[in-house]
């Protein structure tokens, strides 16, 4: 049901500037290269957004997505509280209150009855950022010392990821205003409650680039560098064990890791290297007795655990394995006790958990493994906060997407699970109205794509239901079958909704992952394509009021789709989308290009170059018709910086031969999350679903 544009004024045209982007393989035209102001000044450029901004505006005046919102907002309980979890002698928790947009962390000491203390309110420091024209505001990491006297936290007041690190005394509720900037949102602390540790960003890649060691009191211009990261294909990060004896320094890429431990009880923190990386080993480590706890794909596709004696100098050749690896079952990541290992895996498609019962010398000699049961066919379970070693409960998540996320404790002795919470979804919702489903579908080549599906109880299998289709497909990231109470928005108006879990995530397992990247990278777009003509065929949807959606690498998947297959789809989301691949993976300016490299491939190799000009969706608009498309960015998103998305915008109005809409949606004031508010972060929604709506012609 493509809908010709009826909207009240002519869009935005860009100006042409010419513009030629250079590679060692050739040169491209860019006419639209002009919109890309690293500096976010430009005049004509802030110029040509507000322009957009305002068209956008104007197609979708009316009152639906106020509608959609107030719908949206009324299903959530105000003064909602997470489950407190013990530690160090306090109850930690997170709570709402009535109408405010940020979290409030809290605690009491030794018991639920004690009095509350404030470790931080995001509403408060909300304020403050206000108070000097910030409208953003984000709590990163928020790391309490060991004695429970200091708090290190880090905020993000433009939406950039550029944090700044802060200190609260809590004794005095104190907080010291002169910030650390640029820092990756990681932080760990010392023993000695006065040394911290943390992760000095580029300025310009916005990578991690120095680990630094911060004394209370000291003057950070003169914190020492305890690491340098001299890869920037490298992620960086600290963290402590569960332990709390150590401190971690992790180097991470797409294809091997690297990691450094220190005693956190020594005062210089002095770091060993575990393993040096290497090409293709991926690996992460764990505290528990006198071992690390190691998750490696060393001679294991989709992992296994082993256990290495703590200062061993022979390598891998004294490891022992803990839990082996299966063909059939992808170890994503592990949680530690004295007595288990709990483990999130992949099976079938699902994220499920798996216990481990270790022996008596903390080795694989106890039961044999199994996995935490559940009673619906497409789900999603996680491990949740665990901060203790000596105890046989395990906490977790579970959701799916008739079911809201509940928080359980499961005895791993007995057997027996307790709901401590379900989050509460206020109105008239009953899941058992809602049918969810999960699928198995052909693609192309012979493999099988796993689907989940989910639509309102009475919506008939007759080809009649609009269908929104949502997918990702990249960095090994799986999309869960998690349940979302805005969404209801639409399946309680007749929608099918499904996620196609395309190559390129993980769902089954890392052979998915790697036959959706590189030179497979078409390979998501065909799942998504051929999933969607399956679900047409088995009457799930109306073939002209089908819909897609997809954010920031999914984003990509949208618009290739647009490209390849425009014809087969009414309506299509592209959420900040990486759209211009081939340009941005040459410059290595870009944030976080280098980094990339093993994910996308180096168009500076002629195979990748033409692998990716193939498909780039920005290179390979052409004159044709496509659906209606919504596309979304953020002026300062550090992950698709904004012009990327607009720029395809910019090139599909000059190219596209039909009338159906084609808005932009800039939030000049936030960067890849959008908004981040707990309530204001719905509009974006609101947005979309009313876009969305008014393609199929539904107006209330």
């Amino acid at each position: 049901m493509n809908r010709e544009d009826s909207a009240p004024d002519t869009p935005p045209r860009a100006e042409i500037h010419p513009h030629v982007v250079a590679s060692p393989h050739g040169s491209r035209e860019d006419p639209y290269y002009w919109l890309r102001d690293d500096e976010r000044r430009d005049p004509a450029v802030r110029a040509y957004l507000e322009a957009e901004n305002a068209y956008k505006e104007r197609h979708l005046a009316g009152p639906l997505r106020e509608v959609l919102y107030r719908e949206i907002v009324a299903r959530l309980k105000q003064d909602d509280a997470s489950v407190p979890y013990f530690k160090d002698g306090y109850w930690y928790y997170m709570r709402f209150e009535a109408g405010k947009e940020h979290p409030v962390f809290a605690r009491r000491k030794a018991t639920l009855e004690a009095p509350e203390e404030i470790v931080i309110d995001g509403n408060e420091r909300a304020d403050l950022g206000r108070a000097t024209g910030r409208e953003y505001y984000q709590l990163g990491a928020a790391e309490v010392s060991p004695s429970g006297e200091w708090l290190a936290f880090c905020e993000d007041f433009v939406g950039r990821r550029q944090y700044e690190l802060r200190f609260k005394n809590l004794r005095t509720r104190e907080v010291f205003e002169n910030p650390i900037p640029n820092v990756e949102s990681d932080l760990a602390w010392a023993n000695d409650n006065a040394t911290l540790l943390y992760v000095e960003k580029d300025p310009e890649t916005l990578l991690g680039l120095h680990v630094k060691k911060h004394a209370l009191g000291a003057d950070p211009a003169l914190d020492p560098v305890v690491f340098t990261q001299g890869d920037m294909s490298f992620y960086t990060g600290v963290a402590k064990s569960k332990s709390e004896r150590y401190i971690f320094i992790s180097m991470e890429s797409t294809v091997s890791s690297e990691w450094h431990y220190a005693d956190a009880e020594d005062p210089a923190l002095e770091f060993k290297v575990f393993l040096p990386h290497e090409r293709d080993h991926e690996y992460q480590i764990e505290h528990l007795g006198e071992h690390f706890i190691v998750r490696t794909n060393w001679g294991a596709t989709n992992f296994r655990l082993m256990r290495a004696p703590i200062g061993a100098a022979d390598g891998r050749a004294g490891w022992q394995e803990v839990v082996a690896h299966r063909d059939d079952t992808f170890i994503q990541d592990f949680d530690v006790f004295d007595r288990f290992i709990a483990l999130s895996v992949r099976s079938g498609g699902l994220q499920k958990i798996s216990i481990q019962p270790l022996g008596p010398n903390r080795d694989a000699a106890g039961a044999p493994q199994f996995f935490v049961a559940s009673e619906e066919p497409a789900y999603s379970m996680a491990l949740s906060v665990n901060p203790r070693l000596d105890t046989d409960v395990l906490r977790y998540s579970y959701s799916s997407l008739t079911t809201p996320t509940s928080i359980y404790d499961f005895d791993v002795r007995l057997g027996t699970r307790e709901l401590l919470k379900r989050d509460p979804v206020l109105g008239p919702f009953d899941p058992a109205a809602y049918q969810t489903e999960f699928l198995w579908v052909g693609a192309r080549d012979g493999k099988q794509v796993p689907v989940s599906v989910v639509y309102r109880r009475g919506v008939a299998r007759d080809g009649t239901a609009p269908l929104l289709q949502y997918g990702y497909g990249a960095y090994g990231l799986s999309m869960d079958p998690y349940f979302s109470s805005a969404r209801l928005s639409l399946l309680d108006r007749g929608f099918v909704f499904a996620i196609a879990h395309v190559r390129g995530g993980q769902e089954l397992g890392r052979t998915w992952y790697d036959d959706g990247r590189l030179l497979h990278k078409k390979n998501s777009f065909y799942d998504f394509i051929d999933v969607t003509r399956h679900l047409v065929s088995q009457g799930y949807a109306d073939p002209a009021k089908v819909c897609a959606m997809g954010g920031s690498a999914g984003g990509l998947l949208m618009a290739a789709i647009a490209n390849m297959s425009s014809p087969e789809y009414c309506a299509i989301v592209a959420q900040v989308p990486f759209v211009d691949v081939v340009t941005t993976m040459l410059d290595e300016s870009i944030p976080l290009t280098t980094n990339e490299f093993d994910e996308w491939g180096n168009p500076r190799e002629r195979e990748f170059y033409d692998y990716l000009l193939s498909y780039s969706p920005y290179d390979n608009v052409r004159a044709q018709r496509y659906p209606s498309i919504l596309v979304t960015c953020g002026l300062w998103d550090s992950q698709v910086q904004y012009y990327e998305p607009v720029k395809w915008v910019a090139k599909l109005r000059r190219y596209k031969t039909d009338h159906n809409p084609l808005l932009l949606h800039v939030e000049m004031g936030a960067g890849h999350g959008g908004k981040s508010g707990r309530f204001e972060r719905y509009q974006e929604t609101a947005l979309e679903y009313a876009f969305l709506l008014k393609q199929l012609g539904i107006a209330e």
